[in-house]
């Protein structure tokens, strides 16, 4: 039975497993674009500081387009922490299932030995049951 909970515990760390590799994917994901996004909107801010200085109005939109990209950054590098985080947590899981695993095969193999022992000592204990009976019967003939 402890070996059903061990498997059950393994399975349910292999599961949460496949749900932080998606979340890495996803961050990833999430994480180019939004390094795309920042290289196209600095493409775009060097443009605008060109002819800035021709008119308020594209002063404005340069403010505009330098909080956008400071937005951006910050964003970027929230996604980087959540990276950052995300992988040690799956490096995390990853020792944790190894140990489980090693412990799985560990109990497995300590089982076995005591299945073993077990038949020896049961066979052991029908010889000298046998040997009993047979002294028993020897005893009543006499």
């Amino acid at each position: 039975m402890p070996t059903d909970e061990h498997s059950e515990k393994v399975k349910e760390l292999e599961q949460k497993l496949l749900e932080k590799d998606n979340e890495i994917k996803a961050l990833t994901t999430k994480n180019q674009t939004l390094e795309e996004e920042n290289e196209k909107i600095e493409g775009e801010l060097e443009d605008l500081k060109k002819v800035a200085g021709e008119s308020t109005q594209l002063k404005s939109s340069n403010e505009n387009y330098t909080k956008k990209n400071s937005m951006l950054e910050e964003e970027l590098e929230t996604s980087d922490k959540n990276l950052k985080e995300t992988t040690d947590k799956l490096r995390d899981t990853d020792v944790k299932a190894e140990q489980l695993e090693k412990k799985v095969t560990s109990l497995e193999t300590e089982k076995a030995e005591l299945e073993t022992k077990y038949d020896e000592l049961e066979e052991k204990y029908k010889k000298a049951a046998q040997e009993l009976e047979e002294i028993n019967q020897q005893l009543e003939g006499i």
